[in-house]
Order: C-alpha cells, then structure tokens, then sequence
C-alpha cells in the first residue's frame, strides 16, 4: 500500500520527520482506532487522530450534544446541540477528510456489549466519564488482546496512560483503578467544573500517546510506554509520571 500524491501532499510534515517517515505514515493509514466518548478527552483527540492520518475509526457516545459541552468538546458547533454526539463527530470527521472510514455505535457500553465493539481494533482511547464504563472497556481489551489508552480529565487536572493488559508483563487499566470503582457513580465536571483548555491539552496528548502506540514497531516513535501513567497539571503547570504495576491477582488480566 502506499500514498496517493494527494495525501503525500496533506501529510508532508510527517514524512519529513525520519522518526515518522514515508513507512509510519503508510502504517497510520492502515489502522484502525476505537474512540470511547466524544466529551472532553475524544473530541480533540479525534481531531488530532484524523488530522495524524488514521485511516478508520469507530466512535462510541450514547450521549446528545448540550450547549453546555461547547466550552470543550471543540467538534461540536450549536447547530450540533441536541443530536447524538457519535452522529455529529462523524459529520465532523466526513467534513475533515472524506477519505476515512467511520463506523459509530450510540449504545451504552456495557460488559455485555464492549467485547464486540473493541473486536478487531489496533487501538481503544477511552474517555468515558465513569469507572463501571472504563473498567468494562479495559477487561474486553484484554479479553480481545488489544492495547488500550485510557484518559481522563478533571478541573485543572489530566491523566493518560497505556495499558497492554494482554501481555504477560504489563498492567491493565484495572491493575490501576482496582475492582472498588465497578459502579456509575462517579465526579462529574458539571459538578467540579473543568477549563476548557485542560480537555484539549489532556486530549491532544492522548492524540500523540495513541501515534505512539499505533506506531510500535514500525518506527522510531513508536514507543507506547505501557503501564507509564503521565499526570497533567495545569496550575502549576507540569507533569510528572508513574509507573504502574501489574497485579498478579487482578481479575482482568491475572491469567494472562
């Protein structure tokens, strides 16, 4: 497979990078990217993700868009308010390049349900909004051996990190979080309240952690840093990372 002259031209300032290059870029075009949520993490990083040249997605939110989202969830415009969100970041995504292939789901995600979503995916970037979703999602990416990059953004604060709980040596994201928060209820920004721009910074970092990962192996930059969780700050601001242990009596990934 390799590069139309039109898509050579729109992804230059990648090819000329060597620890991307004409390779990754071909490799980019071929993947294919699960995005879990469309608020305030999968928004900017969708933008980033399409504009990185990511050939298919699929795009998951039960949610309609709220007036209220427009202060950070930047693919939503007014005219969006009160559609489906997975609906409008696919009119978004047919608006920015015509070329990809995007499939959507509007059903909540479940452990009945997450297993066939992530199926078949080079990558799952999960920004869902409650732990009973996320940890649903980390044990079908084990169950289906495929990588996963969960984030999260609060108030003044992010969170990112990869997860390769399929792998006999590295944590899943329930490695992390343990079993006590399989349950909906969960801090909310309506009720602590976020900056707008701590959601596009968390997102677009997603966004380059998530190259990272769909490059390993084919490039210099990919290098996914597994169990690597990196923290966001923004008052200060900063970042600092942690590394995460595998539990060897985690219920997700222990028998792998």
């Amino acid at each position: 497979m390799s590069l139309s002259p039109a898509r050579l031209d729109r992804f230059a300032r990648h090819i000329v990078l060597p620890e991307i290059g004409g390779a990754g870029q071909v490799a980019l075009s071929r993947r294919h990217v699960v995005v879990m949520g469309l608020g305030g993490i999968g928004s900017p990083a969708l933008q980033y993700l399409a504009a990185s040249g990511i050939g298919r997605f699929t795009l998951v939110d039960d949610d309609t868009v709220d007036v209220s989202n427009l202060q950070r969830q930047t693919i939503f415009t007014q005219r969006d308010t009160g559609h489906g969100k997975a609906t409008s970041a696919r009119r978004w995504l047919a608006n920015f390049d015509d070329t990809l292939s995007v499939e959507i789901s509007d059903a909540r995600v479940t452990k009945d349900n997450a297993g066939g979503i992530v199926a078949g995916a080079d990558l799952v970037l999960d920004g869902t909004d409650n732990f009973a979703t996320r940890l649903a999602v980390s044990d079908a990416c084990v169950a289906a051996s495929v990588p996963l990059l969960s984030a999260a953004v609060g108030r003044f604060q992010g969170q990112v990190g990869a997860f390769a709980g399929h792998l006999a040596d590295q944590p899943c994201y329930r490695c992390f979080v343990g079993d006590a928060f399989d349950a909906e209820d969960c801090d909310t920004c309506a009720e602590d309240g976020m900056l707008g721009a701590m959601a596009g910074w968390t997102g677009s970092f997603a966004a380059m952690q998530a190259v990272r990962v769909l490059l390993e192996g084919v490039s210099a930059f990919g290098r996914p840093q597994w169990g690597r969780l990196h923290l966001l700050d923004g008052m200060a601001p900063g970042m600092r990372t942690l590394n995460i242990a595998k539990d060897p009596a985690c219920k997700g990934c222990a028998s792998t």
